[in-house]
């Protein structure tokens, strides 16, 4: 996953909001979304390679969001799959700050990334390029390749067009939608300096990425009011870009947000 947009604690009706796109190898084998028949709790979309996810919820309410961290100086092709640090929480019963603590202990075995975990309690947030547990303040924060709120071009637009959406009493999905679909690269003088060519970092500055190999595979959105009441939403998308599949599910968590 790419860029994880999201309203924590923010709008009057709704405790979260998350609109995010997971961009990946098209090749890479993945399933949609799904209640796992051996986690039966957990809503995500799967790795079929190493059985992990990026994105998922449970229906206890214990949440978790994964993006890597752009380094290929440090890449290392024997590291631990960085899918299961998001499945191995939402499979766990620790608090969030244990478990992100036990992460933080072998933070050196993963390539970089960046993990969101929460409950109905609350969010927090970890990199293993910054190794602080961070507790997540409310408002509007995004979430790329880079550590939380890192002033790249499309996280400062995405959060600019998801605090528009959430300027109204309600909130449209479709317009949540269209965010994600964003196709517009950013300026030269703008791009983050990352170790790839010049021309990759105008290919993945777009908040949708398309290139001939990688690009946005899934898009998710996951509403959860203060209710307690869960709207999550995914479509799939072609190596061409088109939305080929839609899937939605909707429940009600075992205890309400704080």
């Amino acid at each position: 996953m790419c860029i994880i947009l999201f309203a924590y604690r923010h709008h009057p009706r709704y405790w979260l909001i998350m609109a995010a796109n997971r961009d990946e190898f098209y090749r890479r084998p993945s399933a949609p979304a799904h209640f796992w028949p051996d986690w039966p709790a957990i809503l995500a979309g799967r790795d079929l390679e190493h059985m992990g996810t990026w994105l998922g919820i449970t229906k206890n309410g214990r949440l978790a969001a994964l993006t890597n961290y752009r380094d290929p100086t440090s890449y290392r092709p024997d590291a631990l799959s960085r899918g299961k640090l998001v499945s191995g929480y939402l499979g766990s019963d620790q608090p969030p700050p244990a478990y992100l603590a036990a992460v933080d202990r072998q933070a050196g075995q993963y390539n970089g990334f960046n993990l969101l975990v929460g409950d109905t309690a609350g969010l927090w947030y970890y990199s293993n390029r910054h190794n602080t547990i961070i507790s997540v303040a409310p408002g509007i924060h995004g979430l790329s390749n880079h550590l939380l709120n890192t002033p790249w071009p499309k996280i400062v637009a995405g959060r600019q067009k998801l605090a528009a959406c959430l300027a109204a009493d309600d909130v449209e999905e479709d317009n949540l939608w269209d965010i994600l679909a964003d196709r517009q690269p950013a300026p030269d003088h703008e791009l983050p300096a990352t170790g790839v060519s010049l021309e990759l970092e105008r290919a993945f500055s777009p908040i949708f990425v398309a290139t001939p190999d990688y690009g946005t595979r899934t898009g998710t959105l996951l509403l959860i009011d203060y209710a307690g009441n869960v709207r999550f939403l995914e479509k799939t998308y072609s190596p061409a870009g088109d939305s080929i599949a839609t899937r939605e599910y909707s429940f009600k968590l075992r205890q309400r947000p704080q």
